[in-house]
């Protein structure tokens, strides 16, 4: 009764195939975040400089305000460049949301094991659909908290790297010293993520009726929905 039997047939049906997608959907997550690196420059004019660029450099899971804008020179503009640093600890958000992703990439390959080679198991034992889909509720849920943080943090990222962080840096407010915002990387990857962050969630809440649709909670609610039409017929 336990032993292995393969059938890939299981994952053209709507439990094995949403499965699978899960699975996929989530390497895009925790790829299209986790492995973002970018920097942001600054054109800085000072005592002896001219047009230098000064780079600060960051990468998941985007703790900014460990990050430090490189000296214009070895003379730090005359003494009058201090050390700079990006502002924002965003990396709860991040690893929050990538973590999610992975645990979610780990239960997705369980699962699809048990679907291929264990269905007999999982259809006869009714705390494996249960199991099944309390997990399935459960990170709903948390696809739809870690998305909504990290989309939030995202926005501050864009913000804390963008033109508006000149207006904070004491040193660009030296006599003589004068800061231009130069670029940031684009972070079109980190959007994306959010996308697959919203498409995870809406793929975990609509497979939550095909798995409750394996539990015993499901089988006794057909089997009490015809119970009273069979007493009906039975007294006609």
């Amino acid at each position: 009764m336990f032993g292995l039997q393969v059938d890939y047939g299981l994952l053209l049906e709507p439990l094995g195939f949403i499965k699978v997608l899960e699975w996929i959907f989530s390497i895009f997550v925790f790829s299209t975040c986790g492995s973002f690196h970018g920097e942001t420059t600054l054109l800085v004019s000072c005592k002896g400089v001219v047009n230098k660029t000064v780079t600060a450099v960051f990468a998941y899971p985007f703790r900014l305000n460990t990050v430090q804008f490189s000296a214009p020179d070895s003379n730090r503009c005359g003494g009058t460049w201090t050390d700079i640093y990006l502002v924002g600890n965003f990396s709860s958000s991040a690893q929050f949301f990538v973590t999610l992703a992975a645990l979610v990439f780990l239960y997705c390959i369980a699962a699809l094991v048990v679907y291929i080679g264990y269905k007999h198991v999982y259809q006869h034992n009714s705390k494996f659909p249960l199991t099944d889909l309390a997990v399935t509720i459960v990170t709903t849920f948390l696809w739809l908290v870690s998305t909504s943080a990290w989309a939030k943090a995202l926005a501050d990222i864009k913000i804390s790297t963008g033109a508006g962080i000149i207006s904070l840096m004491d040193s660009c407010k030296a006599p003589e010293t004068t800061c231009h915002f130069g670029s940031v990387t684009s972070m079109r990857s980190l959007n994306v993520s959010v996308v697959f962050g919203l498409l995870n969630m809406v793929l975990w809440g609509g497979n939550i009726w095909f798995v409750y649709k394996d539990t015993n909670l499901h089988s006794q609610l057909i089997r009490g929905s015809q119970v009273p039409g069979a007493y009906s017929a039975q007294r006609i």
